[in-house]
C-alpha cells in the first residue's frame, strides 16, 4: 500500500451503500435466544462471577456459525454489526450483562475501560461536568465527537434509550481518509504526524499524563485510524503542552465535518436489546447530545464492552503507548492502572 494511494475494499463504504443493505444487521431468532438463555442458566447454576466466564463456560453451538460470520464482517469486512433482539426487559440488568458478556467472549477478550478496572462500562449520565478535562464524556449527556475507543472492537448494548436525542452514527474512517487524500493531501500529512493526548488522570504505571499519537497509520497493508479529540483537547489544558497549530485544528475539523457529511454518516436506530459492535481501526462512532427522563429507572443506559481480537490486524508499535500492547492473541488495548482489579460492576459508577 503506497503512502498516497487511496484505500479500496469493503471498509471504504458510504452511507447510501450501507443504508441499502442489511449486511450489517443480525436479528436473533427464537432458537438463538433460547440457546443464550440456556447458557445463562448454566452459568447461574455454577455460581460463576461474570468476569470469570470464558467462552467454554458460555457455549453457543447453534450461534457459532453466525458469530464467526459476524466477526469476519467486523474485523475483515465493513467494520461493524448490529445484533438485534435481546430481551433485556425480561432479563434485567444482571442477566442482560451476562448474556452480553457471553456473546462478547466468543468475539474477543474483554479489557479494562477505566482506572477503576471496569470490564463492562456503563454509558449513562452520572451528572459529571463535561467541561472538566478529566471527565470522560460518556458519563454526561453531551454530544461526543466522532472518535475511536482504545480497543479493537467496542460493543454497546442498549438497555434504555433517552427521552430525546442520544442518536448513534458511524462513519468509515477509510472513506474519510480517501476524501481527504483527494481534497486536502496536506492535511492527511498532518494527521499522519503525532498529536499530544492527555490521559484524563488515568495513567498506567511507568507512563506520563500525556503521550503522542498520530491519527492515520499505513501499516501492514492496512489503513488504521486512532482518534479521540476529547483527549487531545484535554491535553490542551496543560501548560507544558504546545497549542494546536492552525493546520492541526483544520485537520481535526475536516475529519469531523467529513464524518458528519450525509453521504458518509450512517445513522442507526438504537433500541433496547440492540448490540452495536464497531471495529475501531476503521470506523468512527458518535452520539448526539440527549435529554433524559427524571425517573432513574428510565434513564438512558448502555453497557459497553472493549474487546481485544484474537486474530485481528497487526497494529503499529506506536499504538502501544495507548493500547499497552499491540501483540495479537493477548490483552491489547484498554486502560490498566496500578492497583485496579479488572472486574464487572453492575452499578453505574
Amino acid at each position: 500500500m503506497m503512502k498516497n494511494e487511496q484505500v479500496s475494499g469493503p471498509a471504504a463504504w458510504t452511507a447510501p451503500e450501507m443504508a441499502a443493505s442489511d449486511c450489517w444487521l443480525h436479528h436473533f431468532r427464537d432458537d438463538e435466544i433460547a440457546e443464550i438463555q440456556a447458557a445463562i442458566d448454566a452459568v447461574r447454576a455454577r455460581g460463576l462471577a461474570i468476569e470469570d466466564v470464558t467462552r467454554s463456560d458460555f457455549p453457543l453451538p447453534g450461534l457459532a456459525a453466525a458469530l464467526s460470520g459476524i466477526y469476519q464482517k467486523i474485523v475483515h469486512g465493513h467494520g461493524f454489526m448490529v445484533l438485534r433482539g435481546l430481551p433485556v426487559a425480561d432479563w434485567g440488568i444482571a442477566d442482560s450483562a451476562l448474556a452480553y458478556w457471553g456473546i462478547g467472549v466468543h468475539l474477543g477478550l474483554p479489557v479494562s475501560q477505566n482506572a477503576k478496572g471496569h470490564l463492562i462500562g456503563h454509558v449513562r449520565d452520572l451528572g459529571h461536568d463535561p467541561d472538566d478535562p478529566k471527565v470522560r464524556i460518556y458519563t454526561t449527556t453531551r454530544r461526543q465527537p466522532y472518535h475511536t475507543d482504545s480497543c479493537d472492537i467496542v460493543g454497546l448494548l442498549c438497555l434504555q434509550k433517552a427521552k430525546a436525542g442520544g442518536l448513534s452514527a458511524l462513519s468509515s474512517s477509510v472513506t474519510i481518509y480517501n476524501e481527504m487524500l483527494q481534497a486536502r493531501p496536506d492535511l492527511v500529512e498532518v494527521l499522519m504526524q503525532p498529536f499530544v493526548y492527555g490521559r484524563k488522570g488515568e495513567v498506567p504505571a511507568g507512563k506520563n499524563e500525556t503521550y503522542e499519537m498520530a491519527t492515520f497509520f499505513r501499516h501492514a497493508n492496512h489503513l488504521t485510524t486512532i482518534l479521540a479529540p476529547d483527549f487531545i483537547y484535554a491535553a490542551q489544558h496543560l501548560a507544558e503542552v504546545p497549542r494546536l497549530s492552525d493546520q492541526q485544528q483544520e485537520a481535526l475539523d475536516m475529519v469531523q465535518s467529513l464524518a458528519n457529511r450525509d453521504d458518509i454518516r450512517l445513522d442507526l436506530t438504537f433500541e433496547p436489546g440492540d448490540v452495536q459492535l464497531v471495529h475501531n481501526h476503521q470506523v468512527l462512532h458518535t452520539r448526539t447530545d440527549y435529554e433524559d427522563f427524571d425517573d432513574p429507572a428510565l434513564k438512558r443506559h448502555l453497557l459497553r464492552l472493549w474487546l481485544a481480537t484474537p486474530a485481528g490486524r497487526p497494529l503499529p508499535a506506536a499504538m502501544a503507548e495507548r493500547y499497552g500492547s499491540v501483540a495479537l492473541g493477548g490483552e491489547r488495548g484498554g486502560i490498566r492502572v496500578a492497583g485496579a482489579r479488572p472486574h464487572v460492576n453492575l452499578e453505574p459508577a
